[in-house]
């Protein structure tokens, strides 16, 4: 009898477990107070979701926030059910790494565009740069190519006709200033920036470093930058409530307002 009861026991134990394994993957990553986990990167995009959380929180509706210091982890995270949203990256960066790690995930809404930068320690102009001299651009294949197109139009390079958003340095068609380009990881780039004579640097690695894009970069992209933010979600969660209550905070007017005020024009809303 003993020997009934203890494995009628233990198979009601592995079924209750199963039972709470199921319902964690068919739910989200919530936190232990049962709130939805975002991920954003240190700097700009933290500030704004910090921002979100608070108009979100007048209404109701709380969420946790999960800070990430590079570019790879937070869709991998979104992906393996450890965040439950993201708010981090550009679209074309999006889809070139759920494309390459084969990720099911998706963008569900616009936030805002951090125009890229070229920066220098050493010179105040970009057409102060001499020949040879040393560029650092991002090492992944969307903000490399963001990076060229960028070069290109202050200048520094041509491009093949053709590389558009995919351009790499096998794109460079002309090189003039015979200039030497490092790729680097994106959020080292800052912390490196004296051992390069010129770098292009995302925004908000910019930002976390101290530098003020409109006034400190020498070259930066126009307002009308298609590199737009997204918001990225689960593709099974692309509909559900939460994502929609997210979005809604994100693109509301009091965000907007202080998108615009804390940034001073080196966020701009597309929404």
């Amino acid at each position: 009898m003993k020997k009934w009861l203890i494995s009628i026991v233990l198979l009601l134990a592995v079924s209750a477990l199963a039972a709470c394994g199921g319902e964690k993957k068919e739910g989200h990553a919530k936190d232990d107070e049962g709130k939805i986990i975002v991920g954003v990167t240190a700097g700009p995009h933290e500030q704004i979701v910090e921002k979100v959380q608070e108009v979100a929180a007048k209404d109701g509706f709380e969420f946790e926030m999960k800070v990430f210091n590079e570019y790879v982890m937070p869709n991998i995270a979104l992906a393996e059910g450890e965040i439950d949203l993201n708010s981090f990256q550009h679209g074309p960066y999006l889809e070139q790494f759920k494309k390459d790690r084969n990720l099911d995930i998706t963008n569900v809404a616009d936030t805002v565009n951090y125009p890229m930068g070229i920066y220098s320690s050493k010179v105040k102009d970009i057409k102060e740069l001499g020949k040879k001299a040393k560029i650092g651009l991002p090492n992944d294949p969307t903000n490399g190519a963001r990076a060229l197109l960028l070069m290109e139009e202050a200048g520094l390079i041509k491009l093949k006709k053709d590389a558009g958003v995919k351009a790499t340095l096998k794109d460079i068609d002309e090189n003039k200033l015979n200039l030497e380009f490092v790729e680097l990881e994106a959020s080292q780039i800052p912390r490196q920036l004296e051992e390069l004579d010129a770098a292009a640097i995302n925004t908000n690695f910019a930002i976390e470093q101290g530098f003020v894009p409109e006034k400190d970069s020498i070259f930066i992209e126009p307002k009308d930058s298609p590199w737009v933010n997204v918001i990225a979600a689960r593709t099974e969660d692309k509909d559900a409530d939460f994502v929609k209550k997210f979005v809604k905070y994100y693109q509301s007017e009091e965000v907007k307002q202080f998108i615009e005020k804390e940034f001073a024009g080196s966020a701009t809303v597309p929404w």
